[in-house]
This record gives structure tokens, C-alpha cells and sequence, in this order.
């Protein structure tokens, strides 16, 4: 499955009674959201000696992809296209690889 695939299907489980605003609304902050519910499980990994429950990440990663996939669309965006944007980004600022020298002097 590519990502417009997925992009498509995710569509199809939206809110179909929102109008643009509430599409644009509903996924930035679904998105932020998701994210959130993503970075505390690594929070609670990492500073509260939690296990990494792989599984519950997978899922959350999952949601954020789910509204990242339904925002994009909500403004005229294609998932496929904001990848290969963001490729050309990093091939431009980092050509050889990452470096510290080049993130901090971009």
C-alpha cells in the first residue's frame, strides 16, 4: 500500500459531516493530540522506567498517520506528494547524511 492508498482509505472513515473547517480543525488537533498520546508513551519509557509497549505506539502512530492523512487531505494535499516534498527538504540540508554542523547551521 503507498501512502495515497492509505490516504484514500483513511478518507473513507472520516467525519463526512464536516465542512472544511471542521475537517482542517478536526485533524490538526487530532493530530496533536495523537502525537501527545505518542510522545508520553515514550515519556513514561524513558523517564518513569515504564516498559515500551510497542503495541500501544504501533496504535498511536497509527492515529497520527490517520489524521496527518485527513488534514492533508482537508487542504488539497496528497500524503504522497508532503513525503516526496519532505525528501527533497532533507537531501538539500543534509546531502551526505545528517551532521550536528549542518542542523545547527542550516
Amino acid at each position: 500500500m503507498d501512502l495515497n492508498e492509505y490516504q484514500q482509505y483513511a478518507l473513507v472513515t472520516a467525519n463526512k459531516a464536516l465542512d472544511e473547517r471542521g475537517r482542517i480543525a478536526n485533524g490538526a488537533l487530532g493530530l496533536a493530540g495523537e502525537a501527545g498520546e505518542a510522545a508520553d508513551l515514550v515519556k513514561k519509557h524513558l523517564f518513569h522506567d515504564h516498559p515500551l509497549d510497542r503495541d500501544k505506539l504501533r496504535s498511536e502512530l497509527g492515529d497520527v498517520l490517520w489524521y496527518l492523512a485527513t488534514l492533508a487531505d482537508a487542504v488539497g494535499l496528497e500524503l504522497d506528494d508532503i513525503a516526496a516534498h519532505n525528501v527533497e527538504k532533507l537531501r538539500r540540508r543534509y546531502p551526505e547524511g545528517f551532521s550536528a554542523d549542518r542542523s545547527m547551521n542550516r
